[in-house]
């Protein structure tokens, strides 16, 4: 008969009786004490069962629960209301993460202002600032209301007390990172720490049915910095981007409870605050009276938003040996490969030994492969020294083939270009409906893209597709 193997709760533990030093298996000296020969065994630990206890409320079937109690609150910004799906949520916890200066507790403040109300207070929790500093913040940004209260805090019990004395709607922590609970061992900002103050306002959160604000920091590789659990715990993730140099920021969904994560809040960060942007389309065109060589236009998705976007190449003949490669905005590895594709399909063989230079304007980046075929024209028109056509939008995926892909969304791409005054597309075969009055020119390879240039080469211009209504 097979012997029966002890479970890890049956073990026998060992405990030395001269220090009391315990250990999971026997030793013949004690490391706490030297003694030899004192440990011994003492018992095998007691095995805890969980009793069933008295339910909070009962279980109801799905179709009798009150959703009214999960009736979203507007926040007053029109754009963040539109990332978190309509508003917040009595009792949501809502973590909005970004890098340093790009605007988070600007942001934050002005919800603060505008989301207060005669029944509904806002708590503004600084742990990072003095109270005097977020007043001058205010001030500039125009964030001042009577039921906006404001306090300087680093303690965990402190916070609880003064949502205590204010009963807020809404409470503003800025940041979870720089408070600390004194039951809790450690520096603020540590695993621990930023668990157990998590927890804690995310129940009282939960019981008070107040919705919260929470800012997180980021580390240098721009994950959200303290434990995976906070992301789990939260009701929302909010991310907030921008280059510190640029206008733009985006606030990008990346979980949320209440609603769709696909749609991205456009703001304006200027001198005095930060403004929702509804229209961000013209901060990524510049207006030319007449086309310049290099550049070429494309419709990329943020989220369910179209955004038409210009992208700029240049090129110039290399001082040194090894061309120089530089990118901003666009990754480099695409734009490598569509100078492969150029050269090997598209027969430009001028590219390889001059240095080149890509961008896009207004610092948004663009990441997904709809922007190929514009970053290929962009190349082609630079190398050549000849503008693209006026008024002219490229969408599509270029393959290794040198084939033109098709990508989601073109029909929402063209319907955002020529509401904002486009007239010529290049896109891949079957792109849809087309929008009444613009010109669509199916494109199924490089080869047929590459005619839109008006080179010298004897080829023929594409066919066009019948405008379809």
């Amino acid at each position: 008969m097979a012997a029966r193997t002890k479970s890890g709760k049956d073990r026998p533990s060992y405990r030395c009786t001269e220090c009391g030093w315990q250990t999971a298996k026997w030793l013949g000296r004690c490391p706490e004490c030297q003694a030899w020969g004192t440990v011994e065994e003492y018992g095998a630990p007691a095995v805890r069962t969980t009793a069933p206890g008295r339910v909070t409320s009962s279980a109801l079937p799905i179709g009798e629960v009150d959703t009214r109690q999960a009736t979203a609150r507007s926040t007053g910004v029109a754009e963040l209301d539109r990332v978190l799906g309509g508003g917040l949520v009595p009792g949501a916890v809502v973590l909005l993460a970004g890098e340093p200066g790009v605007g988070k507790s600007t942001l934050l403040l002005d919800v603060a202002a505008k989301a207060a109300g005669p029944e509904h207070r806002t708590l503004y929790v600084t742990g990072e600032e003095s109270a005097s500093q977020v007043r001058l913040r205010a001030d500039r940004i125009h964030a001042l209301h009577d039921e906006l209260y404001l306090a300087a805090e680093t303690d965990l019990s402190a916070v609880l007390g003064h949502l205590d004395a204010v009963k807020p709607s809404l409470l503003i922590l800025d940041s979870v990172q720089t408070i600390a609970s004194p039951e809790i061992d450690g520096a603020p900002g540590g695993m621990a720490q930023v668990r157990e103050v998590a927890g804690a306002l995310i129940r009282a959160s939960k019981e008070r049915g107040m919705a919260t604000l929470l800012v997180g920091h980021v580390t240098k590789d721009g994950a959200i910095a303290g434990p995976r659990l906070l992301e789990h715990l939260v009701d929302v993730v909010l991310s907030f981007e921008g280059d510190r140099h640029a206008r733009l920021r985006l606030v990008r969904g990346v979980k949320n409870r209440y609603g769709a994560t696909d749609e991205v809040g456009c703001f304006e960060l200027h001198d005095e605050g930060i403004t929702g942007v509804s229209d961000p389309s013209g901060l990524f065109l510049t207006r030319r009276d007449e086309p310049v060589p290099g550049t070429c236009l494309t419709v990329t998705l943020e989220g369910k938003r179209p955004l038409v976007v210009e992208v700029q190449a240049l090129t110039v003949d290399s001082q040194i040996p090894s061309p120089r490669r530089t990118t901003s905005g666009l990754e480099t590895s695409r734009v490598s490969m569509m100078l492969a594709v150029l050269e090997q399909r598209g027969r430009i063989s001028a590219l390889g030994k001059r240095d080149i230079y890509t961008a896009t304007v207004g610092g948004v980046k663009l990441a997904e492969p709809a922007a190929d075929l514009a970053v290929a024209l962009a190349l082609a028109s630079a190398a050549s020294d000849v503008p693209l056509p006026k008024n002219l939008v490229a969408i599509g995926e270029v393959g290794l083939a040198g084939e033109v892909r098709r990508v989601t969304g073109v029909q929402r791409r063209l319907s955002e270009a020529h509401r904002l005054g486009f007239t010529h597309a290049l896109v891949p075969v079957d792109p849809g409906k087309v929008p009444p009055g613009m010109k669509v020119t199916e494109v199924a390879d490089m080869g047929d893209a590459l005619r839109v240039l008006p080179r010298g080469r004897g080829a023929q211009p594409p066919r066009e597709s019948e405008e379809r209504r």
